[in-house]
């Protein structure tokens, strides 16, 4: 095992809320992938995720959109810039926006004005299972229409933050090879919804043919989202996989929190992880902790 030093981490992926500004969160309890969040009905203020990540070596952190009401995609960018400016938390933002829209164009030079933004993630992922589904389609990404917004995503070098599952991965490579100067970082590494065999063998095709774009990433973020657990036995064969598939080079590391925090703690996410790269150089955990991130992120 490599002796591990303390790298330096960057919290590729997480989110701050008021509870007031995402409908999810109000309401009868849905069925979500992660679970009850009862416990989720409430601010998370940065204030609260710094004392949280405290120790634990994190010195920077990636600010992911988190479905506030669609039409607030501006205020939301706007809010956490506004929290970067008084706490420096986060560093960038990944804000939302609907590449269908014909207002695309306007949403992100708006929200470009806004010093930390970075990239843009419209959550993509369809699965069979409704409680899994978040697109009413699985195949949006073929219009033409999304794929115009996605032109203005490119023409401004933003990134691009692709959630989507396995059997959607084969369109997602056509598109990575169509906006070949627009970086795609993959949330949760491409959601392994269980470790059964076809599971894992469905999940490792799709991965395999990501893996071939040089623009695509890997994010290992969310390793517990389906399973609501934390440990090295779970997250290590994903992780193993997905480096010798992407290489260090372009996997990163995010908390996914507080969603995470349902069933876990920040520290035992940062031990674990320092786990599961426990075993590669010095300069494959740096790419993974920091500096896929940073360059990623430019941050």
């Amino acid at each position: 095992m490599t002796t591990q030093k303390k790298i330096p981490i960057i919290d590729a992926h997480h989110h701050i809320w008021n509870l007031v500004d995402i409908p999810w969160l109000h309401g009868p309890i849905q069925p979500r992938i992660f679970g009850d969040y009862t416990s989720m009905r409430r601010d998370y203020p940065v204030e609260e995720y710094l004392q949280d990540l405290s120790n634990s070596g994190v010195v920077k952190s990636v600010y992911v959109q988190a479905n506030w009401a669609t039409d607030k995609a501006l205020e939301e960018v706007q809010w956490v810039q506004s929290i970067s400016e008084k706490f420096d938390f986060p560093h960038a933002i990944v804000g939302y926006a609907d590449l269908s829209s014909p207002d695309c164009a306007r949403l992100l030079d708006a929200q470009m004005k806004c010093k930390n933004m970075r990239g843009v993630r419209q959550q993509l992922h369809w699965h069979e299972n409704p409680q899994y589904r978040f697109m009413p389609q699985p195949d949006l990404m073929k219009s033409p229409i999304w794929q115009k917004g996605l032109a203005e995503v490119q023409a401004r070098e933003l990134v691009f933050d692709l959630q989507v599952f396995s059997s959607q991965m084969a369109d997602c490579v056509d598109i990575a090879n169509a906006f070949p100067n627009i970086k795609f970082v993959l949330s949760h590494a491409g959601m392994q919804e269980d470790d059964h065999p076809e599971t894992v063998a469905r999940w490792r095709e799709g991965m395999e043919k990501l893996s071939s774009c040089k623009n695509v990433y890997s994010k290992l973020s969310g390793l517990g989202t389906f399973s609501h657990r934390c440990d090295s036995s779970l997250w290590q064969p994903i992780v193993s996989d997905t480096v010798k598939m992407f290489g260090a080079n372009r996997c990163l590391f995010g908390t996914n929190f507080p969603i995470e925090k349902l069933w876990t703690s920040y520290g035992a996410m940062i031990q674990v992880i320092r786990d599961c790269i426990g075993d590669l150089s010095f300069e494959d955990q740096s790419a993974i902790l920091h500096d896929t991130a940073a360059e990623i992120y430019r941050i």
